[in-house]
């Protein structure tokens, strides 16, 4: 079991190494092609930031099928199964489509359109939903037009699930790796603990996500340097959904009786993905919750459902005090306890300590969602490891010179210059770094950041 092991971490490391790298050539491509808007009404970041980041992740997928079809233990999924090549297809439309909506900005019509022709291509090549296994009823058999309408209709609402949550630097990346990190160990242990073959593409499909997301995120931290834009977000939502599909309607619940004693039991033990029965919310529980919010919110304000706003999720932590990397870290702690909680539910669903611990870690949560101006600070050994703002002040102090004795420059005494004059008697304060041509294209994954110290108030009535 460890060679699999190393097989996926392969080709994991392969996907995110490829992503990451081509990550900073698409960045100036962007910037050269003008694939840089100018900052909305309902934009967080404060200067323009190129897009067209799902280029490089388009290439960190290609990167990691090219992979696994060339090691040992992978190449079985590519001569059982068709359904890496209709992932492959389906990825390369909706990303195109999504690359000309990043430089041309695309009616949303002819997005949902694009999204479901991809999706038809991925049906026409082998990857649908087959059957519904209920909780109760056991197995339920799709028609081809009943599979096709709903598998239509899951990658459709993935798509646009991830997109929506795209909203906060280093957002949709980082909670598309943890839906999909836990939906690898869902997956994988279909495949080797219970050996059923149907589970081996969605295990490489999430192994190869979470490489295309790990990859891009250096760059996408806040400030991002480059944003994904929907030639990203849509391709991740596309072999997200693409992943879930096949575990939920490709493997069979009688192929489980074997495991669990009946076909109520097989059912029974795959309940986490099918809840409810024909999404696996459990997965992009987040996301979703917040399309159907916005939905509702849209519609009921007399707007189109696609029309953008800043009433999202992460708007609403940004506008009740959290900075905009702890909005990233409240979402990605939801996150990743609404999927492994799925996944330990569905490892030991007789246990009543993962109830218990999915509560205390839900109690945990809401105390730091209502303390937006709490800041931890790390134990005095660990302030050389740790970001500025969370290192005690007093040891900062005490390392660093003070500003109020200034070295004596050539000449009779201290005189005050401008950048001291500055300063004043409070300490430094940085001013916003205006950034040019030069500074955008000089920027790079690993170079430093411009900080603003200010914060924009959001309203969110716009």
């Amino acid at each position: 079991m460890g060679q699999p092991v190393r097989d996926y971490l392969l080709t994991l490391c392969v996907t995110a190494a490829v992503t990451y790298l081509l990550t900073g050539p698409v960045r100036k491509f962007a910037i050269a092609v003008g694939a840089m808007p100018a900052i909305r009404a309902r934009d967080v970041h404060r200067e323009p930031t190129p897009r067209l980041g799902g280029i490089a992740m388009f290439g960190g997928l290609c990167a990691g099928l090219i992979v696994a079809d060339h090691l040992h233990n992978l190449k079985s999924v590519f001569e059982l199964s068709n359904e890496p090549r209709a992932l492959l297809s389906g990825a390369a439309l909706i990303w195109l489509i999504g690359v000309l909506d990043d430089k041309f900005e695309l009616d949303a019509l002819i997005k949902l359109g694009a999204q479901m022709i991809a999706a038809a291509v991925m049906v026409i090549q082998g990857l649908t939903i087959l059957w519904l296994p209920i909780p109760g009823v056991g197995t339920v058999a799709l028609t081809q037009w009943q599979g096709t309408l709903l598998t239509v209709a899951l990658v459709v609402v993935t798509i646009n699930a991830v997109n929506f949550v795209d909203g906060l630097d280093g957002l949709a990346a980082g909670m598309v790796c943890i839906a999909s990190a836990a939906f690898f160990l869902y997956a994988y242990r279909l495949w080797f603990g219970n050996m059923i073959e149907a589970a081996a593409p969605a295990t490489l499909f999430t192994a190869i996500l979470m490489g295309m997301c790990l990859g891009f995120l250096p760059h996408n931290m806040h400030p991002a340097r480059i944003f994904m834009g929907d030639s990203g977000s849509m391709l991740i939502g596309l072999v997200l959904a693409a992943a879930a599909i096949s575990v939920t309607g490709q493997v069979d619940p009688d192929t489980m009786r074997i495991f669990e004693g009946s076909e109520r039991g097989a059912t029974h033990a795959m309940l986490p993905v099918f809840i409810p029965l024909l999404l696996p919310l459990t997965i992009i529980a987040i996301p979703a919750a917040d399309l159907i919010l916005a939905i509702v919110r849209r519609t009921w304000n007399g707007q189109s459902p696609f029309a953008a706003d800043r009433g999202h999720l992460h708007h609403r932590l940004l506008e009740i005090g959290h900075s905009h990397s702890r909005a990233v870290l409240i979402m990605y702690f939801w996150s990743a306890l609404i999927a492994f909680g799925a996944v330990g539910y569905s490892v030991h669903s007789a246990s009543m300590w993962i109830v218990f611990v999915i509560v205390a870690a839900s109690a945990v949560g809401l105390v730091l969602l209502l303390m937006p101006r709490f800041t931890p600070r790390a134990p005095h050994w660990a302030n050389r490891f740790v970001p500025p703002r969370y290192r005690h002040r007093a040891t900062e102090q005490a390392s660093s010179p003070s500003y109020d004795e200034k070295p004596a420059t050539v000449g009779s005494g201290a005189q005050q210059g401008p950048a001291d004059a500055q300063m004043g008697e409070e300490g430094p304060e940085r001013a916003p770094v205006a950034v040019g041509v030069s500074g955008v294209n000089g920027a790079t994954a690993i170079g430093a950041r411009s900080r603003f110290p200010e914060r924009r108030s959001i309203d969110s009535s716009r």
